[in-house]
């Protein structure tokens, strides 16, 4: 079998470094000569993404008081982030971690002596203020230092110490929109603020940074159900905000007044579209798609282009020389896929390793954000994850999970898996399951059914169930928005130690499920393998699929009904197996038979010595 074993390692090998920075189409050829293999030293492992929400991993404030402030409630820092809660980190089979809410946005508390005073919580979401009205890209938020005026330095740091426990750093980059009050008092010489040479009498300008209401003022939203910092007096919370000509609010909306609902906190940034939806700038030729990001970067060479396009290929560069290994595009779908090829193609001549992930939700432009806008990898969120979650609330059948995968097969590489993250209900929420063990059966079949990179969010893999009132917005997501502890992920945490020293046993038990279900993602058939379904005796129930490469046979069984099943599977040429995660099977007749308990799970390695 040595012979076997290394050409499935050699195989598993190149599968893996197809999947990490690589956004080309699988079936064409590159104009361009390709690069040295720069990936041989890279473990043999799918990519593991870990989002932990910056402000909140470290916080060991248990006061939770709605609104609360930052006194009163707490906030973690980068320093938190230190060797023990990175090993905890590593443990998880991680690869990449991605700080949200590291750079500089509009907040409500007040760091004057820094030169950096308070935003006007008429237009700020929460008391800490949402991740994604950055108020200032060449900076990050003072809340996350020890000391505010060495904010980037131990930002720096945090950066060096995460790769010494060998894992890539990733990034927010917030394309479509900015903080309604931007300001950076960081960049770089030559570098001028959003907006800062904006025609304001005009809607439109193609080098305006953004669109305006012509003759307008900015009026803020009113609603009767919603008071500013809950009602708590602040000198600034006066129901005004001076923005003259107001401009257009985030998500879209045109009008001086937004709605309540709108992202008034934010405006939306021109990259060149015209009001009227059509182009102000070169259209990318449709035979692109089959090139790789040196192409896509030297045609872009000799075009005038939007001003917008240039300042946030200078931040993202910025944060490339400091260390960044990539980027998570919020709301990529709205800005043009042209643009994301003159970015993507910029940071792939930097660092052609660089992860770039972008939050793009219709399934119809998949394609075109990957192979146009050489994206590496998109939330696969209408779809799998949509799927996996009806069949836990008993809304489809188990059937309707492959179902989605089918619809996907040919870009599956590159389409991220998660079942929790900063805009989604956490499983043990009412709304979603109410129960963390579903995260087991859900988990194993997100992570195991094809080539696509997982995503763990903080938190997650000890079944915190979100269900704090932080202040702005309802409970079964952790608050993005205010300051709040998070009480799970705390025991865990177990006062600065990391060491799962507050947990309960059923809390334990299921980290080290997550522990034992990610040292899967190392297996090559896991890696890079074909995904054949296997036919079994609960159909509704069970979800059943074997991944195959070379030699290696893995199965993998989960159940989603609700109680214990007794299941058969159909395995041709199967005699024996190796039990890697959950339920021992028996053989009888190219059949596999199971006893799966309640929310159970079984991953075995087919076939006498296959596994090996």
């Amino acid at each position: 079998m040595r012979n076997n074993k290394l050409k499935l390692s050699v195989l598993a090998c190149s599968l893996t470094a197809a999947l990490i920075g690589c956004s080309e189409a699988p079936t064409s050829q590159s104009s361009v000569s390709q690069p040295e293999q720069t990936h041989s030293t890279v473990a043999l492992q799918k990519p593991v993404v870990y989002q932990v929400f910056t402000r909140l991993f470290g916080n060991t404030n248990t006061t939770n008081a709605p609104w609360g402030t930052l006194e009163q409630n707490g906030v973690g820092k980068f320093a938190d982030f230190d060797d023990a809660a990175l090993r905890g980190i590593k443990e998880l089979g991680v690869t990449h971690v991605w700080y949200t809410g590291v750079l500089h946005h509009a907040m409500v508390t007040d760091y004057s002596d820094f030169n950096l005073p308070s935003d006007d919580p008429d237009v700020v979401k929460g008391r800490a203020g949402s991740p994604y009205a950055i108020k200032d890209y060449y900076n990050v938020n003072p809340d996350l230092a020890s000391k505010p005026a060495d904010r980037l330095t131990e930002f720096e740091a945090l950066i060096e110490r995460t790769h010494a426990h060998g894992m890539k750093v990733v990034i927010d980059i917030v394309p479509n929109h900015v903080a309604r009050d931007y300001h950076s008092v960081s960049k770089p010489p030559g570098i001028e603020d959003f907006g800062a040479n904006d025609d304001t009498s005009v809607e439109y300008k193609r080098d305006n940074n953004f669109y305006y209401v012509v003759g307008q003022d900015f009026v803020v939203p009113q609603d009767e159900n919603y008071q500013v910092l809950g009602g708590d007096p602040h000198p600034k919370a006066d129901g005004q905000f001076s923005e003259s000509p107001a401009k257009w609010t985030g998500n879209g909306a045109r009008k001086a007044q937004p709605d309540i609902n709108d992202w008034y906190e934010t405006v939306k940034v021109n990259y060149g579209v015209k009001p009227d939806g059509s182009y102000d700038f070169p259209k990318l030729p449709e035979e692109y798609a089959n090139l790789d990001y040196r192409a896509h970067y030297a045609f872009w060479q000799d075009k005038e282009l939007p001003d917008s396009w240039y300042k946030f290929r200078d931040i993202t560069q910025y944060w490339l020389s400091k260390g960044v290994d990539g980027f998570r595009y919020d709301m990529a779908e709205m800005v043009p896929v042209e643009f994301w090829s003159f970015l993507n193609s910029a940071i792939k001549m930097t660092n052609p390793d660089a992860f770039l992930l972008a939050e793009v939700y219709n399934p119809d432009l998949y394609r075109d954000y990957i192979y146009q806008g050489k994206m590496d990898y998109l939330y696969d969120k209408v779809g799998f994850y949509d799927s996996l979650k009806w069949v836990i609330q008993g809304k489809q059948p188990a059937t309707a999970v492959l179902e989605s995968h089918k619809q996907v097969l040919d870009i599956e590489q590159h389409l991220l898996h998660f079942l929790e993250n900063h805009d989604e209900q956490r499983i043990a929420s009412p709304d979603f399951a109410r129960d963390m063990n579903w995260g087991k059966p859900a988990m194993t079949v997100s992570t195991l059914v094809g080539r696509s990179p997982s995503m763990i969010y903080f938190g997650q893999t000890v079944g915190e169930d979100g269900s704090e009132h932080a202040g702005f917005g309802a409970p079964t997501r952790t608050s993005i928005f205010d300051y709040i502890g998070v009480p799970a992920h705390q025991a865990w945490m177990n006062n600065g130690k990391f060491d799962g020293g507050g947990l309960t046993d059923e809390q334990r038990q299921l980290r080290q499920f997550y522990v034992d279900l990610m040292k899967l993602n190392a297996l090559p058939a896991i890696v890079g393998g074909e995904l054949n379904e296997l036919p079994n005796s609960q159909p509704d129930s069970v979800i059943s699929f074997e991944r195959v490469l070379g030699e290696q046979r893995i199965a993998v069984v989960a159940n989603f009904a609700q109680q214990p099943l007794a299941v058969e599977l159909d395995i041709q040429g199967v005699k024996s197996g190796k039990t890697l995660l959950g339920a021992e099977p028996e053989f009888l007749q190219q059949k596999m038979s199971l006893n799966l308990p309640y929310q159970g799970v079984s991953v075995v390695a087919l076939g006498g010595n296959s596994h090996e």
